[in-house]
């Protein structure tokens, strides 16, 4: 049976004759189907199987994660990449995250790394709820400051040594914002959706546009890579750009 295993909840896409056979997965107390995924907030209609309610604790990497499946998207494609960025800080950066959700990048960075300050930027009031739980729950409050809002809106100039993009739709809109936010030498990590013959071309001819845009420039190209398929013959991909 093909799923995904979040905190205790096992999270299916088909039905199945006598799920609670299911119930068997190591781990697993409750099982939900996934159906549509819908409005701007990419909220997942879920249907509750077996047991009752659909918030639970994930953990991943020495982290834990407050959510409601119900209401929150957890991607399992994005484990990889959210490791990676746990270990990537230099001590003492100061670091803006855009688009933080309930915490997926800023979190696993907090624990792990030693980034003097995080700000986690989040727009949807469920998912800051979330962040700010997962602040306490991690013990990270000194580190990870969440802020509710737009990140056009409330970003600060010239305040961060790296600056993360972790979103994908219309991310490249904010490149400037992203690079106002920058120190000179700082890095941005550029999430994007692209077509495969485009996949490290566009993210990168985008990044050069919005800097030159700021009479900045690409100091370095310091990694490219692929997350997980995004549909098909289109990727999600990471880009670490350092600007000048």
């Amino acid at each position: 049976m093909k799923g995904k295993v979040i905190g205790d909840i096992l999270v299916i896409k088909e039905d199945v004759e006598n799920p609670e056979r299911l119930l068997e997965t190591p781990g697993v107390n409750r099982i939900v189907k996934l159906g549509r995924i819908s409005g701007l907030k990419r909220e997942p209609n879920i249907e509750v199987i077996v047991g009752e309610g659909t918030e639970t604790i994930h953990r991943e990497n020495k982290c834990y994660f407050k959510l409601d499946v119900s209401r929150i998207m957890w991607s399992k494609g994005n484990t990889t990449e959210r490791k990676r960025m746990s270990m990537i800080a230099d001590e003492g950066e100061t670091i803006v995250d855009m688009f933080a959700g309930i915490g997926y990048f800023s979190i696993p960075l907090a624990v792990h790394s030693k980034p003097a300050k995080i700000y986690s930027i989040e727009i949807n009031p469920v998912s800051y709820g979330y962040l700010c739980e997962n602040v306490h729950l991690n013990k990270v409050e000194g580190i990870v400051e969440p802020i509710l809002g737009n990140c056009r809106e409330i970003a600060t100039r010239g305040v961060a040594d790296r600056v993360l993009m972790g979103y994908i739709g219309n991310t490249n809109e904010y490149l400037d914002v992203a690079i106002d936010l920058l120190k000179e030498g700082g890095t941005i990590h550029y999430h994007e959706s692209v077509p495969d013959k485009l996949k490290f071309i566009r993210p990168v001819e985008r990044i050069k546009e919005a800097a030159e845009a700021a009479d900045r420039e690409v100091a370095e190209v310091i990694n490219q890579r692929i997350i997980k398929p995004y549909s098909p013959g289109v990727y999600h991909v990471v880009v670490d750009v350092k600007i000048k």
